[in-house]
């Protein structure tokens, strides 16, 4: 086993190790995490081998790059004795090769004479080769870790200097997946809307829900399809829906354009790994209950824009009711809209989990955004259900509230517990505000900011 420090970016830090976990998961890798913190970029894991660590970075959207350790201290007296205990063997191995060194320094900066300084610090490296900035064969780097503390004075926006906390030397292995956030920008893609996920969740998503080449992936919330782009450009098969169809195909949709989901894919060239996408509400869905799916990512509707709402009538006696126009059932006409009703984000929940019990294959995945609080600042319980193993649970923070991507695992048959399944609740009935709780605290906390300043 070898140790390799992953430089992260410093973004969606409870995303992170999640998603190694995930792609260890996925390639089949043995990972053991040895030193991990939100707050810093540098982390330290231990692998079998290079190869190890290449399918570990390979499309990891949140780790920059991979190197492997050669040594760490708290100051650069220790750094070096650490690197001569660990490495001095293979110095031969490197002494003709050509190289380059670089400098990152994190919480702080450095002149480029102090760069230059940290270099020529470790000659004792006796590297004879030429030195090429470009296309080396061998590049290391230096890492330099800084931490600011309080002043005397207490006051939480006042900090002294920049104090050194820590010191790698690493040799560059390979690079992260970051590149494809860029390839995929929203603001690059040709239908979108202000639903869209961006791009870098969206491949987040689909790497911690282990999207690949021959498995069918399945989004029932489909929208714009973010996700459904990100699980294809991993390999995936995809396909989805919505209860407003609209969304998936465009406004302008007709026969005779390409409009909508399927521009996006063709877009990218992903058409071949696009099945469909159809008119459906999850909790009435038209899919039989069979395991075909292995993977499910969706961000349900919070009922913020709009009030969560499935297919029925809000009044029960109009159940079974035949609207005719012009001797015409309406439901066969073209522009027709089907009846809506609000419902409950709490039952909501309760029939995705369901959903993906019954139609999930053994080991597939299914990640769903949530938010994290209701109406009263308590934190939302994360849902459970006996066929589902939840994994991860990776919190997003807004100004005025958060979410969180939940990560669950279906069970194989013979490892779910052998207790009656739970009863459906009873699904209330109300106006949207009623039926949702994180929606009406939503409005009311703007209200109450607007009332204040006026």
């Amino acid at each position: 086993m070898v140790d390799y420090l992953i430089r992260f970016a410093q973004s969606h830090e409870s995303f992170r190790r999640a998603e190694i976990t995930a792609l260890a998961s996925l390639v089949g890798v043995e990972i053991e995490f040895l030193v991990y913190h939100d707050h810093t970029p540098f982390c330290i894991v231990r692998l079998a081998n290079e190869e190890a660590a290449r399918a570990l970075m390979r499309r990891s959207i949140l780790a920059k790059n991979i190197y492997e350790l050669w040594g760490q201290g708290d100051t650069y007296d220790l750094l070096r004795a650490d690197v001569r205990h660990r490495t001095e063997s293979r110095w031969p191995d490197y002494k003709m090769v050509s190289f380059r060194f670089d400098v990152d320094t994190y919480a702080s900066t450095r002149t480029a004479k102090e760069r230059n300084e940290i270099i020529e610090s470790f000659s004792f490296l006796a590297f004879e080769g030429p030195i090429k900035m470009v296309d080396a064969d061998e590049k290391f780097c230096v890492f330099e870790e800084f931490a600011h503390q309080l002043a005397s004075s207490g006051n939480p926006k006042t900090h002294t200097e920049p104090v050194l906390k820590r010191i790698y030397l690493g040799r560059w292995v390979t690079e992260g997946g970051r590149t494809e956030i860029n390839t995929y920008n929203l603001k690059k893609r040709k239908y979108i809307s202000t639903t869209s996920m961006d791009a870098e969740l969206s491949l987040i998503s689909a790497n911690m829900t282990h999207a690949a080449p021959g498995k069918l992936f399945y989004d029932p919330f489909v929208g714009t399809g973010s996700f459904l782009v990100a699980a294809a450009h991993f390999g995936a098969v995809t396909c989805g829906s919505d209860i407003d169809g609209r969304s998936f195909r465009g406004k302008e949709a007709t026969s005779h354009t390409d409009t909508g989901v399927i521009s996006n894919f063709k877009q990218y060239g992903l058409l071949s790994r696009f099945l469909d996408t159809f008119t459906s509400d999850l909790t009435n869905t038209p899919l039989r209950s069979t395991r075909i799916f292995d993977g499910i990512i969706c961000d349900p509707p919070y009922g913020v824009r709009e009030g969560l709402r499935v297919l029925g009538h809000k009044d029960d006696s109009r159940k079974g009711e035949l609207m005719m126009f012009q001797g015409v059932p309406s439901y066969k006409r073209e522009n027709y809209i089907f009846p809506k009703r609000p419902y409950a984000f709490d039952a909501m929940l309760d029939d995705i989990l369901d959903f993906a019990a019954q139609t999930l294959v053994v080991n597939g995945r299914i990640s769903l955004w949530m938010p994290t609080a209701n109406e009263d600042d308590v934190e939302l319980a994360i849902p459970k259900h006996p066929c589902l193993e939840h994994l991860d649970s990776c919190v997003q923070p807004f100004n005025k509230w958060s979410r969180r991507l939940l990560v669950y695992r279906r069970l194989p048959d013979s490892e779910v517990p052998s207790t009656p399944l739970r009863e459906r609740k009873e699904v209330p009935r109300g106006n949207a505000d009623e039926l949702n709780p994180f929606r009406r605290r939503y409005f009311e906390s703007f209200a109450v900011e607007e009332k204040a300043s006026s």
